[in-house]
């Protein structure tokens, strides 16, 4: 069935995930609904990795609930997970950059290879940079291009929620811009958005909603608007209330 946007489409209460004695998320609550862009914000160190690589089953909670589409999916494998429609796309971007970029993208379709010629022509149009890159090996593609490519090859597959783990990390400030504006593309072409980022501007040009991470806690989250000059967002980064403030 079909959800309508602005359904509850996925949702985590009191997760818990521990690496060893140490908790990495304590008692996390968060929602997604249908068609939002969602920002996690926090420090280096405050659980944002830890959340998103969890959420796909790359670490499993010892507390708590996770509802995907209403069905309780905190038992299944990653796999599972991924082919149900979430896909988290990592810091580094998740290619093969030993090989070509068409076979990165031909693994992409792994799950859905019987639309696969559909799903390329799509890729390309809307990324015509790898068009003029297929034969070309991708580490050989510069940080940007190689985001782009990481983008396509999540899109050979019809997921349902993106996630992305610090898109903009490394790049130049121009394909910091347009990587954000490939997201926004996404988001209007139907999907949904959870991502986390340490660019605050360019997060709160896009969020719908945020939620604000620290030492693996939820402490402020709300809409993007509501929560713009809120001084535990510059706090959570910076250290105090003024610090940061122009870059909002």
């Amino acid at each position: 069935m079909e959800l309508k946007r602005g359904t509850v489409i996925l949702e985590i209460k009191n997760w818990t995930v521990c690496y060893g004695p140490i908790k990495a998320l304590d008692k996390v609550d968060l929602k997604i609904r249908k068609g939002e862009i969602i920002v996690l914000f926090g420090s280096n160190g405050s659980g944002k990795s830890t959340l998103l690589k969890s959420l796909v089953g790359l670490k499993k909670p010892v507390e708590g609930t996770i509802l995907y589409r209403q069905k309780d999916i905190h038992s299944w494998n990653t796999e599972d997970i991924i082919r149900s429609g979430i896909y988290l796309i990592p810091e580094e971007g998740g290619i093969f950059r030993s090989l070509t970029v068409k076979e990165n993208l031909q693994i992409g379709a792994y799950n859905n290879y019987y639309q696969y010629k559909k799903r390329l022509e799509e890729v390309i149009q809307l990324f015509p940079v790898l068009k003029q890159r297929l034969t070309q090996i991708a580490g050989t593609l510069s940080g940007g291009e190689q985001k782009i490519l990481a983008f396509g090859k999540a899109l050979m597959f019809p997921y349902q929620i993106l996630i992305f783990d610090e898109p903009s990390l490394g790049l130049s400030p121009f394909y910091t811009d347009y990587i954000f504006k490939l997201i926004n593309k996404l988001h209007h072409l139907g999907y949904t958005i959870l991502l986390s980022e340490q660019n605050i501007y360019q997060g709160f040009k896009y969020a719908h909603r945020i939620y604000v991470l620290e030492r693996g806690k939820i402490i402020l989250q709300g809409e993007a608007e509501e929560l713009r000059n809120n001084p535990k967002i510059l706090e959570a980064y910076f250290g105090n209330q003024n610090s940061g403030r122009q870059y909002i």
